[in-house]
């Protein structure tokens, strides 16, 4: 075998020391700071040198969450395979294979993390290498602390950075599923009790949740409640609407996929799973994956691993499940529709909330916080919720539950006043305008146009907001030519 390249004599662990602080971290140049994600990020470190590791070990330990190494690709390889790390540090030129190999490895097999390269051996045919590989940067030997503090920095800034711009685009291409919702259940009702008092207990816990209860009734917000008092609430919270997802794209949506892997996948890309790493997965509408997808989410909550499209390489990931359903997915494992043991596996806590009808108490609180954020939102004044137009509101039976109340409240403040077919209860809701009955089909065009029109015509969020999948909204749309 060929001996490799000997070291430069410049290594840092051979240089004359830096300044060290009291607690054993370099000390910064004045008026100089790292990046705050820096703190929360898993790193490898990847070279032969014990001393060159060492002296990377000391620079990133005291700023990162955590720090291992590897004295060569086959140890680290070992370590990927157990663990997920956001960032390799990786030296080029080592015994057996170069880091630049092992990286092109790397990333042909569905690594999608962060990595810096260092290395003394400098040309341009290094660096063009480098970044076709997959380098997230590169570092010339000798280096300083601050130097290789700094590029770590700013390899984690760009793939946060990434990441945000990626579920931004999501809610302006129509997964309205990822818009933020308050993490609070509002309501005095039994049920809503109940609810909360399940969150205040199993919020701090790992355990996998299951929320049941028809559409419209508070499943995301539920959701993010038990998020937000979890001890990954600092953590991302991914909401994905499985039934709005195509189910031919929905496994490379969750588990990412490689160049390749299919038809139209030009570039590598993370999936959901590794967006929410360290925090909150939340899958709405479960039951509506299909049996193929339930074998390989069952697999992934057993094993806590992941398998991109296309790769033959698994990835640790560490996500909190949290799952919901209007439908009853006990009947549908007895119809056979849905697995037993994913059931078992989904609902080993489960939370359930009652229809808005069933807690007209609760009407009044809803309306009043709808008021107020849909107001503020929109720039226009409130309106004065009398008694008249509550009991009006609470007389209804709101077959869309707390969605269908909201979308009243935006209407409302829309229009700038209750309309008759607005306001409900005294005032049949079922009646147009000139007080002539009017059919089921008129009064749902013009109860579905009314929310696309609040929607700006984005029919994803019009058929989020209706409570119905986007299917069924395209079809009557097509009906009355819209």
């Amino acid at each position: 075998m060929t001996n490799a390249p000997s070291r430069s004599t410049q290594d840092p662990a051979s240089e004359p020391p830096e300044p060290i602080a009291a607690d054993g971290v370099t000390e910064r140049e004045p008026g100089q700071s790292f990046s705050p994600w820096m703190a929360e990020a898993t790193v490898l470190v990847v070279d032969d040198e014990p001393g060159m590791r060492n002296f990377l070990v000391r620079a990133l330990a005291p700023r990162c969450k955590r720090v291992a190494e590897a004295e060569d690709t086959a140890a680290a390889s070992r370590m990927l395979d157990g663990s997920h790390f956001d960032l390799i540090v990786l030296d080029n030129i080592m015994a057996g294979r170069s880091g630049i190999d092992w990286l092109q490895h790397l990333r042909n097999t569905g690594f999608f993390g962060e990595v810096i390269l260092i290395t003394a051996f400098a040309d341009l045919d290094t660096a063009i290498r480098a970044l076709r590989a997959g380098a997230s940067d590169f570092v010339l030997k000798p280096f300083r602390s601050n130097q290789i503090l700094n590029a770590v920095g700013r390899a984690l800034d760009r793939a946060r950075l990434q990441r945000e711009n990626f579920v931004l685009k999501r809610q302006l291409t129509g997964h309205a599923s990822l818009r933020q919702e308050p993490g609070t259940l509002v309501g005095t009702s039994t049920g809503i009790r109940q609810a909360r008092a399940i969150i205040d207990r199993v919020a701090p816990l790992p355990t996998t949740v299951l929320i049941t209860g028809e559409s419209g009734t508070g499943k995301e917000v539920t959701a993010r409640a038990l998020h937000t008092r979890s001890p990954r609430a600092d953590k991302p919270f991914v909401p994905v609407n499985c039934a709005a997802i195509p189910p031919e794209i929905i496994e490379s949506e969750l588990f990412g996929h490689l160049k390749g892997a299919f038809t139209g996948a030009a570039s590598s890309r993370e999936g959901l799973f590794f967006y929410a790493q360290g925090g909150t997965l939340f899958l709405d509408e479960i039951g509506e994956l299909a049996p193929a997808m339930q074998s390989k989410l069952l697999r992934v909550i057993e094993d806590k691993r992941v398998r991109p499209v296309g790769s033959e390489r698994e990835a640790a990931v560490d996500v909190r499940l949290i799952a919901a359903t209007n439908a009853d997915l006990a009947a549908a494992v007895a119809a056979g529709r849905f697995r037993q043991d994913l059931y078992y596996r989904l609902n080993v806590m489960s939370i359930h909330l009652p229809p808005l009808r069933d807690r007209a108490e609760d009407v009044e609180p809803l309306a009043r916080l709808f008021m107020a954020d849909i107001s503020a939102g929109l720039g226009v004044a409130p309106l004065d919720l009398t008694p008249g137009v509550l009991a009006d509101l609470q007389a209804y039976d709101w077959p869309g539950n707390a969605r269908e109340l909201r979308n009243v409240i935006e209407r409302s403040l829309i229009l700038g006043t209750f309309p008759s077919d607005v306001v409900t209860g005294r005032a049949d809701p079922l009646t147009a305008p000139d007080s002539a009955p009017a059919s089921l089909e008129a009064v749902e065009k013009s109860h579905i146009l009314a929310v696309l029109e609040a929607a700006a015509g984005n029919r994803a969020e019009a058929a989020r907001r209706l409570g119905v999948s986007r299917k069924t909204l395209d079809r009557k749309c097509a009906a009355w030519n819209v």
